[in-house]
């Protein structure tokens, strides 16, 4: 068919040979191959087409108003050698290669008018394009019901976003990254863990007197997080500093290294492509809250999922307390189950679609090391002209020198009206329990809060402790010291500290040899003044002493207000809407693919068959 094709491609186009050579194909020809006799006329043979060349202008319009039957005696028709093609069989086309290529035939066996050759070729070749257009019509409507069957909308999975937030606290800075779904839930993010980096050095409040160490510090923990959180989004990761007790004091201080500080601190971290939103300092309430936070949704109290993946919110009741214990303050905050009465003491918090009213109270001055400086402050006391200060709870045969300057360097710790600064002081161990139960009890004010009120201590409300409480930072560190963080009794814990009080320095170096004497010396008093804070300070007794469970870490990341500080920061981080795409089931989709193939073929195909046959007149050739 496709010969035919050819042939009546020419009569249709008499100029497709080449017009300056005069070559006119005005009619068909039907012959069979015969071998080397060339070809002959016969049924089912080839379509040919049949071709003249003019001498002159003249000569071809007379052979057009003549018709074809006069046209040889005005002009030779064309002749040449067949050309068969590679393999057996017949050649496809014959004759005369033109400037394009055009195949002609040698004799005519039927003769037809310029007007039937121009309606013919027409013909057919309008049949032919209508065929593929045809496929190609029915080829792209199955391709359209194949994508528009069962189709469906299809979420992403949500963006990772990332937030870096420094724990700048009165003995160190760590810097933590968390991570989490751009979609959140309810208002706020499912907040993990991504990274924990500890500044080397003391806390930025230690740098006072020289701030621009305290930036300098932050670096190596800065360029590991460039590590850690993609490029792409490092400068649209929120980046806070907060700062605890220890800048609280050296604000109380003086306010204005305190200011150098955080200049010096957030000229650093401006430095890095993050989205730095400011350094400040927390509250005591804000501190204790956030503690709070963290240790409930690391325990999957505000939000778990369920064994179905489905997200699950626990009764508010269900949530247990947070007992923080620092290097300046200690906070209590819990749910207390009743209406709270001191507003001061009530914190506000809405978190994955919840509300919860809690109690919360931080007693600046009664961390660790704040309150045993007090200690010491409070041993002299008793005879301030003496350069000797016995202390009950060092072990006996421990001695160490300290400057007056070093002693009273704290708000916390006033000092005398008349004393010299350069003083050095001489503190002696003498290994007393029951001596240092008592000079810790003095650093306390139990008896202000009166009859008709429930209070912690120096006057502060608190309701009664309600539900499980998690004891984290300083109590357990020092209670993992002694063993005592398995859930041990209080009888059993009375005396076991009781025990190591008793000891002498050199039975205390025997407990832990590795360990740093200006630490270890500190035991017998933090585990002290610890169990007179949870029994007298912050009312525990027998009954309720195995409601506190102390932990470090739970669920493999550190406890601490940093992850709740994130948590509550994230309701204010804009919610993403997940990206949306059209879904659709696998073999639908390959069908799909192959329709839209096949309809792309056809039409590419057709446009190729117009464009070839047209000024080429070689579509024989094509096929």
């Amino acid at each position: 068919m496709g010969r035919r094709k050819t042939a009546e491609n020419l009569a249709a186009n008499p100029l497709a040979l080449n017009r300056r050579a005069r070559v006119r194909c005005v009619g068909l020809t039907r012959d069979v191959w015969a071998g080397p006799g060339g070809w002959k006329p016969g049924r089912g043979g080839s379509w040919r087409c049949l071709c003249f060349r003019f001498a002159s202008a003249e000569q071809e319009a007379a052979a057009e108003q003549s018709g074809v039957s006069e046209a040889p005696a005005l002009a030779p028709r064309l002749s040449a050698k067949p050309q068969p093609r590679s393999g057996a069989g017949p050649p496809e086309s014959q004759g005369l290669r033109g400037p394009r290529g055009a195949g002609c035939r040698l004799r005519s066996r039927r003769r037809l008018s310029w007007t039937a050759a121009r309606q013919i070729g027409a013909e057919m070749l309008g049949q032919d394009v209508r065929c593929l257009l045809a496929v190609a019509a029915a080829s792209g409507i199955a391709t359209l019901i194949l994508i528009l069957v069962q189709v469906k909308d299809v979420y992403l999975p949500a963006r990772t976003k990332y937030g870096m937030v420094f724990d700048a606290g009165s003995s160190h800075t760590a810097l933590y990254i968390y991570q989490w779904p751009a979609d959140k839930e309810n208002g706020t993010g499912i907040v993990s863990q991504a990274e924990a980096c500890t500044v080397q050095g003391p806390g930025i409040s230690s740098y006072a007197e020289n701030p621009a160490n305290a930036g300098a510090s932050l670096r190596a923990c800065l360029d590991k997080a460039m590590t850690i959180i993609p490029v792409e989004q490092q400068r649209e990761t929120p980046t806070y500093l907060g700062a605890t007790a220890g800048m609280r004091l050296l604000r109380e201080q003086n306010s204005t290294k305190a200011d150098l500080v955080f200049a010096e601190v957030s000229k650093t971290i401006r430095q890095y492509p993050v989205d730095f939103r400011g350094a400040r300092i927390l509250t005591g309430n804000e501190e204790g809250s956030f503690g709070w936070i963290t240790i409930n949704y690391l325990l999957e109290m505000l939000i778990r999922f369920s064994f179905t993946g489905m997200r699950i919110h626990p009764e508010a009741a269900a949530v247990v307390g947070a007992l923080d214990l620092g290097g300046a303050s200690t906070q209590i905050t819990f749910h207390p189950g009743r209406a709270i009465e001191d507003n001061s003491t009530e914190v506000l918090f809405r978190l994955y679609g919840t509300n919860y009213s809690l109690y919360t109270h931080s007693y600046l001055c009664y961390g660790e090391n704040q309150a045993l400086k007090k200690l010491i402050a409070s041993l002299r006391e008793e005879n301030l002209t003496s350069q000797q200060i016995s202390h009950p709870c060092y072990p006996k045969g421990y001695e160490e020198n300290v400057t007056a300057a070093a002693l009273y360097d704290s708000p916390c710790v006033p000092a005398p009206a008349a004393h010299d600064p350069s003083q050095i002081l001489t503190v002696r161990g003498t290994g007393a329990p029951a001596e240092c139960r008592s000079a810790i009890q003095k650093l306390f004010n139990f008896t202000a809060c009166g009859a008709n009120r429930t209070c912690g201590f120096n006057g502060v409300y608190q309701p009664p402790e309600h539900g499980q409480f998690f004891a984290f930072s300083g109590f357990y560190s020092v209670f993992h010291f002694l063993n005592l963080t398995s859930g041990h009794p209080l009888s059993d814990v009375s005396a076991t500290i009781e025990h190591f009080c008793a000891k002498d320095w050199k039975e205390v170096q025997m407990v832990d040899p590795g360990m740093n004497k200006t630490r270890l010396q500190d035991y017998c008093a933090a585990s002290t003044y610890i169990l007179t804070l949870l029994l007298q300070g912050y009312k525990f007794d027998n009954q309720t002493w195995s409601n506190i469970h102390f932990h470090r870490q739970v669920a493999a990341v550190d406890v601490g207000w940093s992850l709740g500080y994130m948590l509550n920061l994230t309701n204010t981080i804009p919610l993403e809407a997940p990206n949306r795409v059209k879904g659709q089931r696998p073999d639908l989709w390959a069908a799909a693919v192959l329709t839209t193939c096949l309809t792309l073929a056809m039409i590419i195909w057709t446009g190729l068959a117009l464009c070839y046959q047209w000024p080429f007149a070689t579509y024989e050739t094509m096929l």
